[in-house]
């Protein structure tokens, strides 16, 4: 954030910009989430309660939210529970191995074709 003094009307004003890196912040697994948890996420519990993962990963830029769904599900058996192209959210689920196989997929193709910088995975 800068910071802007304007003289003449003794305001002070503030910038804000936002510069989006290419990142991905955050690839986190959720093992054998509570059902309440798929309730909240508004999953959908026809396909969702059976599987034993919940994925959740932020992107920038935003839109990187499409391509990594893309590579998850071409990857993995795994089913799309949110894609956000303005806020870069992408949750999956499925089993364990195959969400961290999804994501494991996401972060090397972006780091190695699309020159972003990624997080390590991390699991609870």
């Amino acid at each position: 954030m800068e910071q802007l003094s304007i003289n003449g009307d003794g305001l002070t004003r503030i910038i804000q910009e936002a510069v989006p890196g290419k990142q991905i912040t955050m690839a986190h697994i959720i093992s054998s989430p509570n059902e309440l948890i798929y309730q909240k996420l508004g999953l959908d519990p026809k396909i969702d309660y059976n599987k034993a993962a919940i994925g959740v990963m932020t992107l920038s830029p935003s839109e990187t939210a499409i391509i990594a769904a893309d590579i998850a599900m071409k990857r993995a058996k795994i089913d799309i529970g949110f894609i956000d192209r303005f806020s870069g959210t992408l949750i999956i689920t499925g089993r364990i191995a195959d969400v961290s196989m999804a994501w494991e997929a996401v972060l090397l193709f972006v780091e190695n074709q699309m020159g972003f910088s990624v997080c390590k995975i991390t699991k609870a």
